[in-house]
């Protein structure tokens, strides 16, 4: 039903936007920590944390909208089968009637993919400054505390960005139904459920428990 698809479409770009976003502002809070450590708790408090992801988790969410109502305000005139598990935006406009609306919605995908482009290049800026400041670093132990905090994020934003890339930019010949839902799952549901254990690791308890595991 249309309700049904539109429910999957909202909370899937929701939720995906959601997660980019707040890679973005935990970049910004990375770079502050360690370029700026004195200045940390005056900088990014908690009313300034809370700001910044209520301004992120806003954005998603004007942004899940906007294309979920402008998705399916396109008329259709090939069916309303959708051959993927998931509900996405490119496969519902294939089966569009209306070159004009199929037009406007790919404007919003094009300003989409430039606030996201726009987000990547903020987060590599975080990262020159940070890995600047850490050169600056005059002990070893200092550098490695440093690297410590910044490479948990890194592990996320390198597992989520290099799937969803290849999710939508693999070549048109490596495009199969069931090659898009294994891809699919793996940059919106492998991300953020192993985002736990990726940030845990900092935890010495749980070194320890997975190093006894591993060794046995």
């Amino acid at each position: 039903s249309y309700l049904g698809f539109a429910s999957q479409l909202f909370f899937f770009l929701f939720l995906i936007s959601a997660e980019y976003y707040l890679l973005t502002v935990m970049a910004h809070d990375r770079c502050v920590a360690i370029c700026q450590p004195l200045h940390y708790g005056t900088l990014l408090g908690t009313r300034a944390c809370v700001h910044m992801a209520a301004a992120a988790w806003g954005i998603c969410l004007f942004i899940a909208l906007l294309h979920t109502a402008k998705t399916f305000s396109v008329p259709l005139c090939q069916g309303n089968a959708v051959g993927q598990f998931f509900c996405e935006i490119p496969h519902i406009l294939k089966l569009s009637c209306s070159h004009s609306d199929y037009l406007r919605e790919v404007g919003l995908i094009v300003v989409g993919v430039s606030l996201t482009f726009g987000c990547f290049v903020f987060m590599v800026v975080s990262y020159v400054w940070i890995f600047r400041a850490m050169l600056r670093i005059p002990s070893q132990q200092g550098r490695h505390k440093a690297f410590s905090t910044c490479l948990p994020h890194l592990a996320v934003v390198s597992l989520f960005l290099s799937t969803g890339v290849f999710a939508n930019l693999k070549p048109p010949s490596m495009s199969s139904p069931s090659l898009d839902l294994v891809v699919s799952v793996l940059y919106s549901v492998v991300p953020p459920a192993v985002n736990p254990l990726i940030y845990s690791l900092r935890n010495k308890e749980l070194k320890d428990a997975l190093r006894r595991l591993i060794t046995g």
